[in-house]
């Protein structure tokens, strides 16, 4: 093409409103308009509640020598935990937000989960049997994302079932369930205790009526119950349903061999829920390649009586992140193009409670004392994207709040439209863009 002809090309199209497309790092077609920075972001709640104490500030060595620089912890009762299978620690791939606040509302698990996915503050107790009422950050990539997707590109994990199922979508009228991310909560169903009941015929007798009903209501996982005016659920066409069907029976199948005992090379005698939620989590990502994973992880919960065992969970969920991001790296369609997010759901009082382990630590709880507003948080990605081995944040000047993670991550996969910043209170946290 000539230059007099590239011109007259090139002014047909402004005059038409058309822009050139351009080609992000999977090779993937965007119009220009679009506002993404990666195709995949990975939400991880590195939750249960966790000090800044024991995590950035490194009060008993560091406990997170996966995500963190700094000299290990040689305080008694650590158990071993494998290397960090990155070359160097997480912080330096990436953006780290040493100080940030849980500003609002109690410091409870199901109250900053639902500030964590929905973006905004509860200022109340909530009712753990009901879905949210402001829309969570799966409704907005559904609704909003363009092109549009389909719920396979959206997941959901959680370590547990309780009430974590119901932050998959809302109750608010302009969004809800069919809007709604794919749960999985794979402790319940594929933990090494339960392997025998899924390769075990003679446990679930399937020709009687009630055991099935039994068995379908556990998988259903709580999704019989739809929030109030939100359609009939989650929308999947009957392909996508079967993808997952059959998904859910290779899990099976590889549990019931013992291909998930020595879950993401750590041995079974030392792995938790959480080890066992990220293994599930790579296998979706393996499966799927999803735009948007959020995935939780509440082990070091145990800090309520065993503060030692708080700090061996800690070290076990810093290895988990980082094998979750070198399996990240290392899966095509999502190396080099995915952007994880890292932030705990809120911290843990500065006084302990009455509890002594068996070292005479005391356990701490988490009542909405300022230290239990303390938090940290971590933005990883490509270089061009993610700033590398930033810091940002000081205990005089916090950068950042958990109510900034949902706007992030509509930034990065650009699906931040004027509708969603009219509803969402916090920001983008640029500070991590390069």
């Amino acid at each position: 093409m000539n230059r007099r002809n590239f011109l007259k090309r090139g002014s047909l199209l402004a005059a038409s409103g058309l822009v050139m497309p351009y080609i992000l790092p999977s090779g993937r077609l965007f119009a220009k308009t679009m506002s993404r920075k990666v195709n995949h972001v990975v939400f991880c709640l590195f939750a249960g509640g966790i000090r800044n104490i024991e995590s950035v500030h490194q009060n008993e060595g560091n406990l997170m020598p996966a995500l963190l620089r700094g000299q290990g912890s040689t305080m008694p009762g650590l158990q071993p935990v494998p290397r960090s299978p990155r070359p160097r620690p997480l912080q330096e791939e990436g953006t780290l937000f040493k100080e940030m606040r849980y500003a609002q509302g109690p410091t409870g698990h199901f109250n900053g989960h639902t500030v964590a996915i929905t973006g905004q503050y509860t200022n109340t107790g909530l009712n753990l049997q009901e879905n949210p009422q402001s829309p969570t950050v799966f409704e907005y990539y559904l609704k909003h994302n363009s092109p549009s997707q389909t719920a396979l590109n959206a997941w959901w994990i959680s370590n547990a079932l309780g009430p974590y199922p119901a932050l998959n979508y809302s109750k608010h009228p302009s969004y809800g369930a069919q809007y709604g991310a794919n749960h999985l909560a794979p402790t319940q169903l594929f933990a090494p205790g339960v392997y025998p009941a899924i390769s075990n015929p003679k446990q679930f007798q399937f020709h009687e009526e009630e055991a099935i009903g039994k068995v379908r209501n556990f998988l259903n996982d709580n999704f019989s119950k739809q929030a109030a005016g939100n359609g009939a659920g989650i929308v999947q066409s009957a392909a996508d349903r079967q993808k997952i069907s059959d998904f859910t029976q290779s899990l099976i199948a590889k549990a019931a061999s013992g291909g998930l005992n020595d879950p993401i090379g750590m041995p079974s005698r030392l792995a938790n829920n959480d080890v066992y939620t990220i293994t599930f989590a790579e296998e979706v990502i393996s499966e799927f390649k999803p735009e948007l994973l959020a995935v939780n992880m509440t082990d070091v919960d145990v800090c309520h009586q065993n503060y030692t065992q708080y700090c061996n969970n800690l070290r076990k969920a810093d290895y988990a992140v980082a094998h979750l991001w070198s399996h990240i790296q290392s899966t095509p369609g999502m190396a080099n193009d995915t952007v994880m997010v890292i932030i705990p759901e809120h911290g843990r009082n500065l006084e302990g409670n009455s509890i002594a382990d068996a070292y005479g630590r005391f356990a701490i709880d988490h009542t909405s004392d300022p230290t239990s507003r303390e938090i940290f948080g971590m933005i990883l990605g490509p270089p061009g994207v993610i700033a590398q081995n930033k810091t940002v944040g000081t205990a005089a000047n916090p950068v950042g709040e958990t109510i900034d993670m949902v706007p992030t991550i509509a930034n990065l996969l650009g699906f931040d439209a004027p509708e969603v910043k009219s509803i969402l209170p916090g920001r983008a946290l640029t500070e991590a863009f390069a």
